[in-house]
């Protein structure tokens, strides 16, 4: 059994092509058929039912994919720590982070990063706190930004509080609150909201400072990403909450001070067991003692 073939096998299971794979693994069709067959001979059974029309994964494949993909992070990481004991830092580098992130300026520190370090392969992933927290748990990301309320701390990670912030009010420009240079959550309690989906650390922070001030409030729309919230409050939908330093990216509405705000804190958080070269390099870039500051 050879990387190569379980390259081979990853791509095909992510593409559900052998035409597609071979063209991401930069090989010809037919070289990429023949070793995976091979692989299957070797293995004893089948890891892909094909027909004219489609690939998909047999359960002896199911079972084959995540182990392949474990021996390919590990011989990657192996890689990995051989060039950087030689002073050289490669391999991969997977950063997750909230839309609203504003602690760092993540596309400019990667810019940074990547001229520094350019044998670095760099993914991104955009989502919600929770679920960039539990991807840095099984090892899917090294590095996440997430924003989580006052009450809450990341777990089963170590972490770096960033920053501090309070939420802020925005409405439509004609809204009837657009020329009020302050308003108060008993007030905003009387509007339609959009907000994110109930249950994200987004949500929570704004849910827990109505409850607390034992106000209901109307969340007439869900929206995933808050990079789309500006977009429905513009069209006069609804009123929202955002933190106050991601509200300058905002364009068509109007933001409003909050006199008894919720606030959040920006994190920094990667793995409590082990860091790859390229992670612990990053964190070195923004100025974060991983060996001191694993708090989580």
């Amino acid at each position: 059994m050879e990387l190569q073939q379980m390259r081979y096998v990853v791509a095909v299971a992510e593409t559900s092509s052998f035409t597609r794979a071979a063209e991401r693994c930069l090989v010809v069709q037919s070289a990429l058929s023949h070793q995976v067959a091979r692989l299957e001979r070797e293995l004893g059974a089948r890891l892909f039912e094909r027909t004219s029309r489609r690939v998909r994964l047999t359960p002896a494949g199911e079972a084959f994919l995540p182990a392949a993909r474990q021996c390919l992070e590990a011989a990657d990481r192996a890689a990995a720590e051989v060039a950087a004991a030689v002073g050289e830092i490669r391999g991969r580098l997977a950063v997750g982070l909230i839309p609203t992130v504003a602690a760092v300026d993540v596309p400019r520190a990667l810019r940074d990063f990547r001229g520094r370090y350019p044998h670095v392969r760099v993914s991104l992933r955009v989502g919600a706190s929770e679920e960039l927290a539990d991807r840095v748990r099984d090892g899917a990301l090294d590095i996440a930004f997430l924003g989580l309320p006052t009450t809450a701390r990341p777990r089963g990670v170590a972490a770096r509080a960033l920053a501090r912030d309070r939420l802020v009010a925005v409405v439509a420009p004609d809204h009837p609150l657009a020329g009020e240079p302050a308003v108060d959550l008993r007030r905003l309690a009387s509007e339609v909201f959009v907000d994110l989906p109930a249950g994200t650390a987004g949500r929570a922070q704004s849910d827990l400072a109505f409850a607390a001030a034992g106000l209901d409030r109307d969340v007439a729309f869900e929206v995933t990403s808050a990079d789309f919230i500006d977009r429905l409050v513009g069209e006069n939908l609804g009123v929202a909450m955002l933190p106050s330093a991601y509200a300058p990216r905002l364009s068509g509405v109007t933001t409003i001070e909050v006199t008894d705000a919720p606030a959040r804190v920006e994190y920094a958080v990667w793995s409590r067991f082990g860091r790859t070269p390229a992670t612990s390099a990053f964190l070195t870039a923004l100025g974060i003692d991983a060996d001191t500051d694993a708090d989580g």
